[in-house]
């Protein structure tokens, strides 16, 4: 039965930017380089296949996820660029502008991944003080998101130039602004400008499995992410979402709605016995030094998120890391993230996403390497059926 928080509700479909390489194999170099033109490509299969916006990844060798969505914006028309702010990296004012900025280009397409955390090793190299702070972190991501929405919500658009006089444009921002006094941030004016195209503002999305995450995203969040795991997993996952926002609910009066998104691998094959050759395929290359190499780093992490993946890696090591009917875990033996593979015929990989639908998923962001043939074949083979299975179920439900 369809999960009523999704009965009224949309399902939205995005796809992943391959912004630090791609390639048929997972744990080696990657053979085709990120480059502008194959970044062009990526997204445009992505529209074409009917997905409606695109994840631009940040950290680590990732480019520059603003830089890449703004030449994305460029080249296409309806697909929508979802970048990062990394809290503490950036002033909020300053990613509120970004922002803005970006809605103000795309005609009102920009979406906002808060990202906290990435490695340890990542933030250390950006200068960040609270690398070793997970939850401080989050502490913090609250105090920026709030900036950052002040200065898109209560600013008017009019700033001094040589078109508009600074007396006039001071003289109107004084009498709206409000300033911001907190542990991280101090302003007297959060002031942005243009003003976005959307109202509000541009949507946020936020992920992480711990408490203080959970905590920032019932706050904050249009979109609560969630890295791939067996439905039951899930499920619990967003039980306790549901615990937290009903708390914060009971303390603020606040009832604010938040969709649940769900980030994962996808393998789609005429029959399920290409499907799982191809999926052993993709890590037929790595070396058994890569994977202990990898499993070290992975060990390493502060992120909730990742450690619920490496302890899925582990319980299901003897069953080949088949961890549900099509989902398949084996991608985080070398791939940090969300690695869980979606493995099957076109049918069976549509009903899995139904499945994750009725539990409450109303958000996939999704992927699959090759990034540009497997968004065409997801968009021909797969899309099409979720669609019709999804409608088919409603109807039966109204």
């Amino acid at each position: 039965m369809v999960n009523n928080l999704n009965e009224h509700k949309e399902i939205e479909f995005g796809w992943f930017l391959p912004t630090a390489g791609d390639g048929s194999y997972v744990g080696v170099a990657s053979e085709r380089e990120p480059t502008l033109e194959y970044l062009i490509d990526v997204a445009k299969a992505a529209e074409k296949a009917g997905l409606g916006f695109v994840l631009i990844p940040t950290g680590g060798p990732c480019l520059d996820a603003w830089v890449v969505g703004s030449a994305i914006m460029s080249h296409t028309t309806t697909l929508r660029p979802l970048v990062a702010v990394r809290p503490g990296l950036t002033t909020p004012v300053l990613s509120a502008r970004m922002g803005a900025a970006l809605d103000q280009l795309s005609g009102g397409r920009a979406m906002i991944n808060v990202v906290t955390g990435s490695s340890v090793q990542d933030l250390e190299e950006l200068g960040d003080p609270l690398a070793h702070a997970h939850d401080k972190r989050y502490e913090r991501a609250s105090e920026y998101l709030a900036v950052m929405q002040q200065a898109w919500t209560q600013s008017d658009g009019i700033k001094a130039s040589e078109f508009v006089g600074s007396e006039g444009a001071e003289t109107k921002q004084n009498d709206q602004q409000q300033p911001f006094r907190g542990k991280y941030y101090q302003f007297t004016r959060a002031v942005t400008t243009p003003l976005t195209v959307q109202k509000p503002h541009p949507p946020f999305y936020l992920g992480g499995s711990s408490p203080s995450a959970k905590r920032v995203a019932v706050e904050f969040a249009d979109t609560y992410l969630m890295w791939g795991e067996p439905h039951d997993w899930i499920r619990e996952q967003i039980e306790d979402f549901e615990v937290v926002r009903s708390q914060y609910r009971e303390e603020t009066g606040i009832d604010r709605p938040v969709r649940f998104g769900l980030r994962a691998q996808v393998l789609v094959r005429d029959t399920e016995e290409e499907a799982w050759a191809a999926a052993w395929e993709l890590i037929s290359k790595v070396s058994p030094e890569a994977i202990e190499q990898a499993q070290k780093a992975f060990a390493k992490t502060d992120a909730t998120n990742q450690r619920r993946q490496n302890e899925l890696r582990e319980q299901f090591k003897d069953e080949r890391f088949v961890v549900g009917p099509n989902l398949w875990a084996g991608l985080s033996l070398v791939r940090s993230g969300g690695a869980i593979l979606i493995v099957g015929t076109a049918d069976q990989v549509s009903e899995r996403l139904i499945e994750y639908a009725e539990l409450g998923v109303s958000s996939f962001i999704l992927s699959g390497y090759p990034h540009l043939e497997e968004a065409e074949r997801f968009g021909k083979e797969a899309l099409p059926l979720f669609h019709q299975k999804w409608a088919s179920r409603r109807e039966v439900r109204a």
